[in-house]
């Protein structure tokens, strides 16, 4: 069967309701995957109008087995927790708190087994705040709903899967962040999301902390021997296929030409630059290690409120998304 995905619809004055409308109007999108939205049915109508796609049905749904998943028609679970049409481009507390329950819906589904994966249109920070709920953005937000504390982040593209051992710190904190257990731990992460996707053997690649992973000591102070090392060697004794620390600078294009599954960068920019060199419209955000298996994709961009409700929202990301989601979801 093709799996449930679960499109939670973000920050309802951004370009989150457009970019799904426009996504859902593929055909291709029926061909992999059952997609329920969950959301605000107005917005949605409203988003298909701007869009040049009135003749989209929009269904409102109690639950997933309500829905038809028929191309041309649109399910949305709707929450109706919006009181009125929220204005395109501004902040608001009311969209914020939308935007928090339209993830803890998602998540209630999931741990459910009603759908076999979340993917997510973008929020706003400051509007989730406004809205009473004080969270960095959704990582934190689905580590906090499904109780998880170990998880990390991955980037992924058709050519190209990267995962962090850190992401939003400076990098002398990074370095001081990277530990034997945090490197074996998302050794670990990238071994299981691969196995559970399908992969009987995932080839993981991990990338040295300094130039040259550390060219034998001769760059930096042996951090590759002390902090990524015995991660390595634990993880191979456990039947992963793992290579390196090795030179990030040949790691990548290794991966690209398809000897590596996925490389585990070790920090923020080391894993993100490869990928947005690919093009900012390939690039899915994902959320990995949420206890249940659960697997969260995401676009890799904000609300944009600048263009909000012109119509012109590019659902590229969004199409990538959903893709990476029906490809990691647990067979």
């Amino acid at each position: 069967m093709k799996p449930i995905i679960a499109i939670t619809m973000g920050d309802a004055a951004g370009i989150g309701p457009e970019i799904i409308v426009k996504a859902l109007s593929h055909p291709n999108v029926y061909e992999i995957c059952q997609p329920v939205v969950i959301g605000d049915m107005e917005s949605l109508k409203r988003a298909a109008a701007v869009s040049g796609l009135g003749d989209l049905t929009i269904r409102s749904i109690a639950e997933v087995k309500d829905a038809l998943f028929e191309q041309g028609s649109i399910d949305c679970i709707d929450l109706q927790l919006l009181p009125e049409a929220v204005p395109f481009g501004q902040l608001s507390a009311a969209a914020g708190n939308a935007a928090f329950h339209y993830i803890a819906k998602a998540v209630e589904l999931a741990k459910a087994g009603e759908v076999r994966a979340i993917c997510t249109a973008p929020l706003n920070k400051e509007a989730l705040h406004k809205g009473g709920h004080l969270f960095p953005g959704h990582t934190e937000i689905l580590a906090k709903l499904t109780e998880t504390e170990d998880f990390s982040m991955m980037l992924s593209t058709d050519r190209l899967k990267v995962i962090h051992l850190t992401t939003h710190v400076g990098l002398i904190k990074a370095v001081e962040l990277i530990t034997p257990e945090r490197t074996y731990k998302v050794l670990k992460l990238a071994d299981q999301v691969l196995r559970t996707a399908g992969n009987a053997n995932p080839r993981i690649a991990l990338c040295g902390i300094n130039p040259h992973a550390g060219e034998g000591g001769l760059f930096g102070n042996g951090e590759e021997e002390e902090k990524l090392v015995p991660a390595v060697e634990k993880a191979q004794a456990e039947g992963m296929d793992v290579f390196g620390p090795a030179p990030a600078d040949t790691l990548f294009y290794r991966a690209m030409r398809g000897d590596f599954d996925i490389v585990v960068a070790c920090y923020h920019d080391q894993g993100h630059t490869p990928v947005k060199v690919l093009g900012i419209e390939a690039g899915v955000n994902i959320t990995v290690g949420l206890k249940g298996g659960i697997i969260r994709t995401s676009v890799d961009h904000g609300t944009a409120f600048d263009i909000a409700g012109k119509g012109i929202a590019d659902e590229r990301s969004m199409l990538e998304a959903i893709r990476s989601a029906v490809e990691l979801a647990p067979k």
